[in-house]
């Protein structure tokens, strides 16, 4: 019998595997935030620093709210307003939210998924999904399936196929204790 995609994303995910798959702008790779081996693989693949962390998304805040220290967020509603969409905020990190998701830094990187496959996959986990650029470190990402198997070959894990969203770079990057946007959206958006 023939597993169904997501189903085949998830369990794999589950068992502390790679999946890449569509976002708003690119193809994103990611495994489960809870899974340090999972997260070292990451790293290594992408030939990545660990200082710089990684971004995790969900398809609700509800799934992101235990890795976040919410009440260290100056306005909330301001975050929430930005979701679900092409936002990611560095909010407090919870105690519970590891250094390899950090990058060792107090804040955790996260967004509510605009992307219905994305946010899809992360209601077939129950959870969060690490969610950072399918490509290699200096690499531009990847925008297709095709281009994600291209760069990686055979060691991307499982490529769950589907069309990215209509942004035309990756998600802007906010400081909600600053304001400061880090990496802006491209103008003309």
């Amino acid at each position: 019998m023939r597993e169904f995609p997501l189903r085949r994303a998830a369990r794999i995910l589950r068992h502390g595997g790679l999946v890449a798959y569509p976002t708003e702008a690119v193809f994103g790779i990611g495994c489960d935030p809870d899974d340090p081996a999972a997260l070292y693989r990451l790293l290594a693949l992408k030939n990545r620093p660990a200082y710089k962390g990684f971004i995790l998304i969900a398809d609700d805040f509800s799934r992101l709210r235990p890795y976040v220290e919410v009440d260290g967020v100056g306005d909330l509603a301001k975050v929430l307003r930005t979701w679900p969409g092409p936002v990611t905020w560095l909010l407090p990190a919870s105690v519970r939210t590891g250094p390899l998701i950090t990058g060792g830094h107090p804040t955790v990187a996260v967004r509510v998924t605009a992307h219905p496959l994305a946010a899809a996959l992360c209601r077939h986990v129950n959870g969060p999904l690490v969610s950072t650029s399918a490509n290699i470190a200096g690499n531009s990402p990847a925008r297709t399936a095709l281009r994600v198997r291209c760069q990686f070959g055979g060691t991307a894990g499982y490529v769950l196929c589907g069309t990215v969203g209509g942004m035309p770079a990756p998600s802007e990057i906010r400081d909600a204790a600053s304001g400061r946007v880090l990496r802006p959206l491209p103008s003309g958006r």
